[in-house]
């Protein structure tokens, strides 16, 4: 069946229904959000005379939940427009209009009683053959499904989605006993290809995958953090991005989610695991007795595990301590395991320093990797017939960078073992098996593609899903053609070459602007095109890396920043200005130079996660990179008849002046960052480089011709300067900027409007790329640009000055 999905029915607008209804309006469904309607009115609708009968009472219920949610942080939508693609409802008055809905997604609360209620109001509007799953996060989906017709049951099944469900990739697909193989490939393929995420196979078991390895691993950490004594700042920053994990750690984790969800499941999963051998470990430890029984859940009660309180104006974060049960102030966290690890980039070269650690960091570690690992390795086949499937959902789940047999892989499965045995954590039976016929690793790469060891057969198969990705790491051995100690170029095939960025959080150093450069020659010579991306969780490029340039703007050497950002508008223009067409994959933080290189491409392919913008003036500059000539452009190329042109050149202006960033890549092509019709988005960030690569192909194959360089821009010379000016003039008069902010957008009002002309006339690029860098330069002269490039080289903060 050729199955689409245009609309969709999201039964319950809590905070996961909202949040699913407005993604699914995030990639263009139109969606029906449904709640109960109140018994009776609350008292402002009693003094305004309102009944039940009334349908703003009906409705109030969906209403303020909807509401919440868009005006919830972090912000569930990719743009304004989305929310005009959900309308609301109530079960009562507007169940009859999921008849006209594709897929219909029950997400009320996790009682099996209440759902079948509301399934019995779905079979009595559905029509045959429409989807129906539940966002169930441990409700058997077989119980759900019993009693309901067999066109149900063959279109049901558990679709659970993590929150916020915009950003957390997972999207477990769970069977019914009898859903019908077809739909849960569509389900499968959908969540990938249209929602962008990592979806899962799971089996109908208590928590499924991610929350039965993510809550135990939660658990046990809390319960070894006590028996070591740590502090829960020290656990934070053990448990944090040094592991390739969200920089929140365990317990301010645990403070966000709030206690009671964790604890409610592992109550759940303590009376329902029978044949589990570690079900003991869901007992909760005594901390999390003691905050339950207090109350403190964490940031939705106001304290947890972190409290957060007001001393002289200031905002305090207090940490609690396990002993006496008060909070204190936090601490600063220091271990010589950390330390060892700090100029190690790559995630997997720190876990063999980590565990080898002879402090209590060095013990931690031992004691909980191995711990996971173990009882990850016994919940194959009960959760999962593969072991991807357990990393995969881990990581998706929880915003892991490294599953747990990944992590064992890059210590050495054999080496792992042998820590987990000396903690008493001996892992499952088939691990020694797999050793022992001569199997070292649980995933490897073979001819590009990543194998992951199957149990059964004892052999190693493509992971399923994955052909059509194309991941650097997997094909680094064998098709890097050129590398130095910031860039490597790949022939990714079919005529295309490929540059990668590994510089930290990929900034443009001299490194990269020269792998850059030779990519470009590289790819002129032997290729059809080029491909500027990288597999990164960070940053496609967080801009230019200030250090040299500091260093020459303190000794005053112009001449040396003169030709360096020479050279870097150059280099960003070369993107456009090619034999061969180049296309930028561009994701996460596209900032600054890493903003200028993608509007500089033949054509962006963006992950919808990115976020762009023109950042320099935060640094005491303006962008330099033709960043300020590429937005005088497009604002040129904006204008028609009739139209205010200043107004939109202002908007180009205040986006710069603002240092704003897009919350989306929708919101990029909002600003001009992106353009409509040209630049694509794409939602699975791991299809991103493989869509980038085809992007090149199909301009190549169209017969690409290389642009040639504008000469028509038109500018607005000293009447939008005029009114910059007047703006700029205001903003200080409110103190809503100091002297030196005023200072660097006059001078970038000087550039976008196009210097001192006495009336709006067309200028050509080299002109406005001249007066970029002259602005630039002389602000490297300024004492207070250089107060901002040292606070940001040495603190990662520039100051306010």
């Amino acid at each position: 069946m050729n199955r689409k999905i245009n609309k969709v029915a999201v039964l319950g607008a809590g905070i996961m229904g909202s949040r699913i209804a407005l993604h699914f309006a995030n990639i263009g469904c139109q969606v029906l959000l449904l709640d109960m309607v109140p018994r009776e009115p609350n008292d402002a609708e009693k003094a305004k005379g309102l009944g039940t009968d009334s349908p703003y009472v009906r409705n109030r219920i969906v209403t303020d939940m909807f509401t919440a949610a868009v005006k919830g942080k972090p912000n569930s939508t990719y743009n304004n427009e989305v929310v005009k693609r959900v309308s609301l409802g109530n079960f009562d008055d507007d169940m009859s209009k999921i008849k006209d809905v594709d897929w219909i997604i029950e997400v009320v609360v996790e009682r099996l009683d209440i759902k079948k209620i509301i399934y019995e109001k779905v079979e009595a509007h559905r029509k045959p053959g429409t989807l129906v799953s539940s966002n169930t996060s441990g409700i058997p989906i077989h119980l759900m499904s019993e009693g309901r017709s067999e066109d149900f049951q063959k279109h049901f099944c558990g679709t659970h989605f993590f929150n916020p469900p915009r950003y957390l990739r997972l999207l477990e697909i769970i069977p019914g006993p009898k859903t019908d193989q077809g739909i849960i490939d569509f389900l499968m393929h959908y969540g990938d290809l249209y929602l962008g995420k990592q979806t899962v196979l799971c089996k109908d078991t208590p928590a499924f995958i991610a929350n039965r390895l993510g809550i135990y691993a939660m658990v046990q950490t809390i319960r070894t953090a006590a028996d070591m004594g740590l502090t829960v700042e020290q656990v934070d920053k053990l448990t944090g991005p040094v592991v390739g994990r969200p920089k929140s750690g365990s317990f301010r984790l645990s403070d966000v989610v709030g206690l009671d969800t964790t604890v409610n499941v592992c109550n759940n999963l303590k009376a329902t695991l029978k044949n589990d051998e570690s079900s003991t470990a869901f007992e909760l430890p005594p901390i999390m007795a003691s905050l339950m029984e207090k109350k403190w859940l964490g940031d939705k009660t106001g304290q947890g595990f972190y409290k957060k309180t007001k001393e002289k104006g200031q905002t305090v974060i207090l940490a609690l301590d396990f002993d006496t049960l008060e909070y204190r102030p936090t601490e600063k966290v220091r271990f010589d395991t950390l330390g060892a690890t700090k100029n190690i980039d790559n995630l997997a070269d720190r876990f063999s320093v980590l565990l080898a650690g002879k402090d209590a960091a060095g013990e931690f570690y031992r004691k909980t990797l191995t711990d996971a690992f173990k009882y990850a390795s016994f919940r194959i086949p009960e959760i999962a017939d593969e072991l991807f499937r357990v990393d995969d959902a881990i990581k998706a789940g929880f915003g892991w960078q490294m599953g747990l047999f990944e992590t064992a892989d890059a210590v050495g499965v054999k080496k792992f073992v042998e820590i987990a045995e000396a903690e008493g954590n001996k892992p499952s039976q088939w691990v020694y098996d797999m050793l022992a016929a001569g199997n070292e690793s649980f995933y490897k790469v073979e001819n590009g593609k990543r194998l992951y060891y199957d149990i059964p057969s004892k052999s190693y198969l493509v992971i399923p899903g994955t052909e059509s990705f194309i991941i650097l790491d997997n094909i680094r051995k064998t098709n890097v053609i050129w590398k130095n100690a910031g860039s490597s170029i790949f022939d990714l095939g079919d005529g295309i070459a490929g540059i990668e960025f590994h510089s930290k959080m990929n900034t443009f150093g001299a490194e990269v602007v020269e792998g850059l450069n030779k990519a470009y020659a590289v790819a002129e010579k032997d290729f059809r095109g080029l491909v500027v991306g990288n597999d990164s969780h960070e940053a496609f490029s967080a801009g230019a890396n200030l250090a040299m340039l500091f260093m020459y703007a303190i000794e005053q050497d112009f001449d040396e920043i003169n030709m360096m950002i020479a050279q870097f508008q150059q280099t960003m223009m070369k993107a456009r200005y090619s034999p061969i067409p180049v296309v930028t994959a561009a994701h996460t933080l596209a900032l600054g130079g890493g903003t200028e290189l993608n509007l500089h491409a033949d054509k962006v392919v963006a992950a919808a996660e990115t976020y762009m913008g023109l950042v320099e003036v935060g640094v005491g500059v303006i962008p330099g990179g033709g960043g300020t000539k590429e937005m005088a452009l497009r604002c040129s190329d904006a204008y028609k008849p009739g139209d205010t042109e200043l107004n939109i050149l202002q908007a180009a202006f205040m986006n710069i002046a603002q240092a704003k960033v897009s919350s989306s890549a929708h919101e990029a092509m909002e600003m001009g960052y992106l353009k409509e019709g040209r630049d694509q988005i794409v939602l699975n960030r791991s299809r991103l480089i493989a869509e980038a690569k085809q992007a090149a192909v199909e301009l190549a194959e169209n017969g690409y011709t290389m642009p040639t360089k504008r000469t028509d821009i038109k500018v607005q010379g000293k009447a939008g300067i005029a009114l910059f000016k007047a703006g700029i003039k205001s903003m200080r008069l409110g103190n809503y900027i100091s002297d030196h902010d005023a200072l660097i957008v006059d001078k970038l009002a000087y550039v976008i409007s196009g210097g001192d002309l006495s009336y709006a006339q067309n200028v050509t690029e080299d002109y406005l790329l001249d007066l970029e860098r002259e602005a630039f330069l002389s602000l490297c002269g300024e004492q207070k640009t250089l107060e901002r490039m040292q606070g940001l080289l040495t603190t990662g903060k520039p100051p306010r000055n």
